[in-house]
């Protein structure tokens, strides 16, 4: 993988920050000298032990407009090891149907997440307190082959799964979830999916082509990678070139739960039912921004009319505490089309919320 950070910008926040009277240092193995930016000693919050932990920083030492740009300014570490879990980026947009630009989105979630803090005051979650979690930069994609950026993705994420590290990915378009699941069953065997999202993602072949974005599940599906009676997608919605286009879900034993039937109403009832379907075997959370109405989320590839809503994001991802949840991905931001940035500011609470709901995360 690469970082995406320059090695000098590192070195002189580190220079700034110990002229304001903070220390700086390595965060752990393979991790760039970047400061670290909240002292425990500082936090208000109490530590779940003696082991110190990496913090994202708090705006009342710290100003905003500081730092590297990695995700909720966190040390950026070249190597999974000693993490327990690690946000990712994959700028990769070469499997994209419509609008291009997702390749842009990790970089642009990155950027909104400054406003994001350690502490979930709405769920009791304290998630850095629990886990050692840092930034491991971009995977290095190839933008001219989307079958190597397949393979290149998937070997990156064969090393994250093999140090333990649970991947939280900024995408990239929704092909990337295919070579991560690769990598997930190979060390999980096969995965519960939630999926969210305006489209079902099981095509078979678009142009005689049988790997984009419409299909990665399709492909999942053909690998074993999915444990099908574990599979819940949510959200789905849109035109359709035929009357019955979920019959292939079906067959493959999903639930998929319209978007007409979330209208107008909480969605804690549908996650209490998801949970007993998943039980305690390993599951993966892939969110496709698309999924929330074009009002909310417009930066996104292939918007589709009356999605879901914020609020029911996060009943939904709030929804998967106490779940054995390895792996979670946020996929289809195009910052093209997000000239305010709130789609991006929206993906980078969202990856926050799936931080929280992490297994080795306790609620207090």
């Amino acid at each position: 993988m690469q970082l995406l950070l320059a090695l000098g910008c590192s070195r002189g926040l580190g220079r700034t920050l110990s002229a304001c009277g903070l220390r700086s240092g390595r965060s752990g193995p393979g991790a760039l000298p970047v400061a670290r930016l909240c002292d425990p000693r500082r936090s208000p919050s109490r530590q779940a032990s003696d082991v110190p932990r990496n913090q994202p920083p708090s705006s009342e030492f710290v100003a905003r407009s500081v730092g590297v740009c990695s995700m909720m300014r966190l040390p950026v570490q070249s190597s999974p090891e000693g993490l327990d879990a690690a946000f990712i980026g994959v700028p990769l947009d070469i499997g994209t149907s419509n609008r291009p630009g997702a390749r842009f989105g990790p970089r642009r979630i990155r950027e909104e997440s400054v406003m994001l803090r350690s502490a979930n005051p709405s769920t009791g979650a304290l998630p850095f307190q629990f886990l050692m979690v840092a930034d491991l930069g971009d995977v290095n994609v190839n933008l001219y082959n989307l079958q190597d950026s397949c393979r290149l993705i998937r070997e990156a994420y064969q090393k994250i799964a093999a140090a333990g590290c649970v991947p939280l990915t900024l995408g990239g378009d929704h092909t990337i979830t295919y070579p991560i699941l690769q990598a997930m069953a190979e060390k999980h065997g096969p995965v519960g999916l939630l999926h969210v999202d305006a489209h079902t993602d099981t095509a078979d072949k678009v142009l005689g082509e049988k790997l984009y974005h419409g299909s990665p599940f399709r492909r999942c599906v053909d690998e074993g990678l999915l444990d099908c009676k574990r599979v819940v997608q949510v959200g789905i919605r849109g035109s359709s070139m035929t009357l019955d286009p979920y019959r292939y879900n079906w067959n493959q034993g999903f639930r998929v739960v319209l978007a007409e039937d979330c209208w107008m109403k909480s969605l804690v009832p549908l996650m209490a039912e998801v949970r007993q379907q998943m039980g305690g075997k390993p599951i993966y959370i892939s969110f496709d921004i698309d999924a929330l109405d074009p009002a909310y989320a417009p930066g996104t590839g292939t918007p589709e009319i009356a999605g879901l809503t914020p609020s029911q994001a996060l009943e939904i991802i709030r929804g998967c505490q106490g779940l054995n949840v390895v792996g979670c991905d946020l996929v289809e931001v195009s910052p093209l089309y997000d000239p305010s940035g709130n789609t991006a500011l929206l993906a980078a609470n969202l990856l926050f919320e799936m931080l929280c709901v992490l297994p080795k995360v306790k609620v207090v």
